[in-house]
């Protein structure tokens, strides 16, 4: 009788241990389409690319390509339009970051404090209006706006007596003023994008912590430095990281609006890579994978800082 009871349970044991294997294989089989798409998409263009910065790769050369260890990346830190093209990146980014941070912010506050539903919900909407907007017709619009003999911005300057036609700004052949143009078209068109994120956080907050505060005599700025703040820098972590990386790799903007001119602080190092790797003589696209690279480590040694700077005080 024990002996049949212990042979039950091991029977029992292995039915659930295959129940359970069956589960999981079952959840593995869902999860092969996603684990091609980031292996195929992912890791593979990384590994790639990675491996073409230690070549002479040429994409039109019929010979293959020969391992030249770091000599790829010894050029690119010797070239000054990587280094220069690294700095423009870096001045875009600063131009940028302060309105995509600090403007959504103060409208999401002031929607947040929006009590009719309706209102609420419109303002919401129309905020969303440029985000869902592709890209290509954004930087058109914007060409357009920005245009010296057509465009309405200097139109209107002209007609309140700021500037006259012959002295209006050209806002995209100008280099002193062309990566604070393209920096104020992105912060416009990332607005209700961003403002959604720091609503969200707002909403995460208790009103409790508000009542409290206005008991012991808090205003609105003490609300906003002690009370929402602190409670949003999990969201201004996310943001910051986010933006901080698209602006270090735009292209499309540049690439639009001001080109290949090497004139222009448009020619970033993003800019630069993609003239090695598609358009200079044949394609030299293992240079342009080590100029890739160095971008994205400078960029990864910020991220670290970024993280440490908002790291959690609790």
């Amino acid at each position: 009788m024990a002996s049949t009871t212990a042979l039950d349970l091991r029977r029992g044991a292995a039915i659930g241990r295959a129940a359970v294997l069956a589960r999981y294989a079952t959840s593995w089989v869902f999860l092969i389409p996603t684990l091609v798409f980031f292996v195929g998409w992912q890791l593979y263009p990384i590994f790639r690319v990675l491996w073409m910065s230690f070549t002479d790769y040429h994409f039109l050369r019929n010979q293959p390509a020969q391992w030249v260890g770091f000599l790829n990346y010894a050029n690119a830190f010797a070239d000054p339009l990587v280094l220069t093209g690294l700095v423009r990146a870096a001045t875009f980014t600063v131009l940028f970051l302060p309105g995509m941070i600090f403007v959504p912010m103060l409208l999401a506050i002031l929607v947040d404090r929006v009590s009719h539903p309706t209102l609420a919900t419109t303002y919401r909407l129309i905020l969303l209006i440029p985000a869902v907007i592709p890209g290509p017709l954004i930087f058109v619009l914007w060409k357009w706006l920005y245009n010296f003999n057509i465009g309405p911005i200097d139109y209107l300057l002209a007609q309140i007596g700021l500037v006259t036609p012959q002295t209006a700004p050209q806002w995209l052949g100008d280099p002193n003023l062309v990566l604070a143009a393209i920096a104020m078209m992105e912060v416009w068109w990332g607005l209700g994008y961003h403002t959604m994120f720091y609503l969200a956080g707002l909403a995460a907050i208790p009103k409790e912590l508000f009542e409290a505060a206005r008991v012991d005599g808090a205003n609105e700025w003490s609300l906003f430095l002690h009370v929402t703040l602190p409670r949003l820098r999990p969201i201004l972590l996310v943001l910051v990281v986010l933006r901080f990386g698209t602006a270090m790799a735009v292209i499309d903007e540049y690439l639009i609006l001001g080109g290949f001119n090497r004139a222009l602080p448009t020619y970033t190092w993003t800019v630069y890579m993609w003239d090695e790797a598609f358009q200079i003589g044949d394609w030299f696209q293992g240079y342009a994978a080590a100029i890739g690279w160095i971008g994205a480590g400078a960029m990864l040694v910020v991220v670290g800082g970024l993280f440490w700077v908002f790291r959690s005080r609790d």
